[in-house]
């Protein structure tokens, strides 16, 4: 999801510190979701359940608290509903479900729009609808332009974690498979239906192999050196 926002916001123009991000559905993906964006650097932030608004304050506050992001959620004190969080938004993202969003919703949101409708197999809005009334559009599925899946990440994470013997995967390591992804696509060929490579693009796992590898040894949980490295002592 990082990877292809990234790149969506080099498509729109826009910077991932200024925007208005919408995350639908606050599970394991959600909240997962939601941890990555603030560590990347997003500093306004709304999270919606079927409470309606249960994840929001200033950005610091919400970093701080996002090893545990659960502990933030207010499912007893909902400030509104989705409709009311998309006004104004730049990125919505669902990890929901199917046809929670109308066409009506999305025209609330900012001008440039970014809208990743990822539940499967029924997308919060049918690509139909949302694809007409966004500017970059994306889903789960493999049969529409702009698929995210999870499986553009793993096998180059674990490649790379365990080329190092690292003895975790961490914050830093998940933000540099996210930019090794990214990258993955040139610049100049960046498209509104081209802002994330294909699971069979080939250079994908080792891309990221060697981003995560280099930041597990940049954040000192590597066990194993490159060749060249000096000795280093872990705990």
């Amino acid at each position: 999801m990082l990877a292809a926002l990234t790149n969506a916001l080099k498509v729109t123009g826009k910077q991932l510190d200024q925007i208005r991000i919408v995350v639908n559905g606050l599970g394991a993906a959600g909240t997962a979701c939601c941890r990555i964006l603030l560590a990347a650097g997003a500093t306004h932030l709304l999270g919606c359940d079927k409470e309606g608004i249960i994840l929001y304050g200033e950005a610091e506050q919400l970093r701080a608290c996002r090893t545990d992001l659960r502990a933030c959620l207010t499912r007893d004190r909902p400030t509104g509903m989705l409709h009311d969080a998309l006004k104004g938004a730049d990125v919505f993202i669902g990890l929901s479900v199917g046809n929670v969003v109308t066409a009506e919703d999305l025209d609330l949101m900012a001008p440039d729009r970014i809208v990743f409708a990822l539940a499967n197999p029924d997308p919060e809005i049918p690509p139909e609808v949302g694809t007409n009334h966004s500017t970059i559009f994306a889903t789960g599925r493999s049969d529409y332009p702009n698929q995210i899946n999870n499986a553009l990440a793993f096998p180059g994470i674990f490649r790379g974690a365990l080329d190092v013997q690292a003895a975790v995967i961490n914050e830093a390591m998940k933000l540099a498979a996210a930019q090794a992804i990214a990258q993955v696509i040139p610049d100049n060929t960046l498209s509104e239906d081209y802002i994330i490579p294909s699971v069979f693009d080939k250079e994908v796992v080792a891309r990221v192999a060697r981003a995560v590898a280099a930041a597990a040894r940049t954040s000192g949980v590597a066990r194993r050196r490159a060749k060249g490295d000096a000795p280093t002592i872990l705990e």
